[in-house]
């Protein structure tokens, strides 16, 4: 007995210390990024963009090819993590990118773009995607690097190095990666994203410039407090820029209901999912619009596998517009989530 007790004791002592310097490992490892990083852009085209012409942008975020509409997840209050095996994550992947060469949009914002990962078998997905459309400038910005998330813990979800991805046909002169503000208090924060957008300064041909944002706001904070914080942090710096003529447009996944829509349109059996909030009123800054398709749910919750008229759906993806901006048009496209638990969304717009 007396030897089992101190085989007992040693055992505790050894899970305690390797705990520990995980928690060490992970914590000195976390990914702190400044405020505001400078990306390049590759293959960088001369297009000009111009006045009164139309031009589309393509909202989409993949899910990083893995939360196709047989895949529950673990946050959503499903069990999986990952995508359910290689072939199904390169399955996802090529849907993504024929539609997108189907489509032939000016711009893409995407989000939840995979290059090195565990969950998705460590595609990189940001290399593909750029070889598929090679008529294409690319700006890719990280949002989500972790040496190792150790949950669900069945089956973790492992090393993740993840982000946002823009696509232009048109020249690029600037990217900027601005970090959002607000965070988790610790340990939570160092296994969670973090948060940012893309700015790319897009020229236009009577010398101003269009600001395009490609965003993704935090989705699992309780009471939606950080997300708040981070739209103040947006509204302020979009406003800021509408403030010396320039056009913008923010568009992405906003992880908040968006203005026009109302998740009650679309049958479900699911009720309300903890982590989705309507956006505040007092958010949409003064002469700003929102091209949003109410018609056709972006995003569906995760709780188990995609299911018509029982997964709890909304429209959470789209985009805000500045008033020197005509919205021509605004389609969400629905592909019943057979390949993301997203929807993509495209807008229609001139330069006025």
């Amino acid at each position: 007995m007396k030897i089992l007790g101190t085989a007992i004791a040693f055992f505790i002592i050894i899970l305690f210390l390797s705990l520990g310097g995980f928690m060490a490992y992970m914590t000195l490892t976390d990914y702190e990024p400044a405020e505001v990083e400078a990306l390049p852009t590759e293959n960088n085209s001369r297009g000009t963009l111009a006045i009164n012409t139309s031009f589309s942008i393509v909202t989409f975020n993949i899910g990083y090819c893995g939360l196709d509409k047989e895949q529950d997840f673990f946050m959503d209050g499903g069990i999986q993590s990952r995508s359910s095996s290689k072939e199904q994550t390169l399955t996802n992947l090529k849907a993504v990118y024929d539609y997108l060469r189907q489509e032939k949009p000016d711009f893409i914002l995407m989000q939840e773009v995979d290059v090195d990962s565990t969950r998705s078998f460590h595609i990189n997905q940001y290399q593909s995607l750029t070889k598929e459309l090679p008529e294409y400038n690319s700006v890719f910005g990280l949002n989500y690097k972790v040496a190792w998330v150790p949950i669900p813990f069945r089956k973790p979800m492992g090393q993740v190095n993840s982000g946002l991805l823009t696509f232009s046909r048109f020249n690029i002169t600037g990217s900027n990666r601005y970090r959002y503000p607000g965070e988790e208090n610790w340990p939570r924060r160092i296994f969670e994203l973090d948060r940012c957008f893309i700015e790319n300064r897009i020229p236009i041909e009577n010398g101003r410039e269009l600001v395009l944002i490609n965003s993704h706001l935090s989705a699992f904070d309780e009471g939606g407090k950080i997300r708040k914080i981070q739209l103040e942090y947006l509204k302020g710096h979009i406003t800021a820029e509408a403030g010396k003529g320039n056009y913008i447009i923010a568009g992405g996944d906003w992880n908040h209901v968006l203005p026009g829509s109302d998740p009650a349109s679309f049958e479900a059996s699911e009720s309300w999912p903890f982590w989705l909030e309507y956006l505040p009123e007092d958010f949409t800054p003064e002469g700003f619009q929102w091209a949003g398709d109410e018609t056709v749910p972006t995003v569906r919750n995760l709780a188990d596998k995609y299911q018509e008229k029982i997964n709890f759906t909304a429209v959470i993806d789209g985009f805000l517009v500045s008033d020197n901006i005509k919205i021509l048009d605004v389609k969400g496209e629905q592909l019943f989530f057979e390949n993301s638990d997203h929807n993509p969304v495209t807008g229609l717009f001139i330069l006025e």
